[in-house]
């Protein structure tokens, strides 16, 4: 299964109703840091604290750029050098990356991060930012290990009065069927004593009344 624009848009709308895009940007802030972190490796020609003979230039500390998306501000940090100038090709070209990783997040939450994820990822980035697709699918293991964390967290130490579900339906490529089908996307989310709402949990299937589990899931 694989997300579209549109469906990325509603799921980011969804987690917004449960708070939930702290998430989101925690994981886009790493997704962005870790992808220009890694363009730069390239073309110093050695990563941070690694002696190589290719080596061209060195690290000058960083400096900030806030990246507005909508997931909310993230804020980076560019590398600089020594000598020479560097600045992120995948900043120039925002909006393709960051649908592109925003559609990778979602599917990591929902599936887990599939092959095919980090090929749209890589095709999005261009071939000539110097970012090789086994560095992308570290960056993207990485993502996946922090969205299984959140999925898996306990959720004993907060008490929830209340707990609600909340569906809504975007249009997802199945790759089984080869075609665009409907999909209902339901989030469990939870009320605190103090008033605030956190999501719980979200999962995916063919219709909001059936029985959801699985890891980070609930039985509705």
């Amino acid at each position: 299964m694989a997300l579209d624009e549109s469906a990325v848009s509603e799921l980011l709308a969804a987690f917004d109703v449960g708070q939930g895009t702290d998430l989101v940007r925690e994981l886009a802030q790493y997704g962005f840091q870790a992808l220009i972190e890694a363009e730069a490796a390239g073309k110093i020609g050695a990563g941070r604290y690694e002696r190589t003979e290719g080596r061209v230039t060195e690290r000058n500390g960083h400096r900030p750029k806030v990246l507005s998306t909508k997931a909310g501000d993230l804020h980076l940090e560019i590398p600089k050098l020594r000598e020479g100038s560097f600045f992120p090709s995948i900043l120039e070209r925002r909006r393709r990356v960051d649908q592109a990783l925003h559609a990778v997040i979602m599917e990591a939450y929902v599936n887990g991060v599939s092959t095919r994820s980090v090929d749209d990822l890589v095709v999005a980035l261009g071939c000539d930012t110097g970012i090789s697709k086994s560095e992308v699918s570290r960056i993207c293991a990485g993502l996946d290990e922090r969205v299984d964390k959140f999925r898996n967290r306990a959720l004993g130490l907060v008490g929830y009065p209340s707990v609600y579900l909340d569906a809504t339906y975007v249009h997802v490529r199945d790759d089984a069927l080869g075609q665009v089908v409907s999909r209902a996307v339901v989030v469990a989310i939870g009320i605190t004593a103090q008033g605030t709402r956190e999501i719980l949990g979200l999962d995916i299937g063919d219709s909001e009344d059936e029985t959801h589990h699985g890891p980070g899931s609930y039985a509705a």
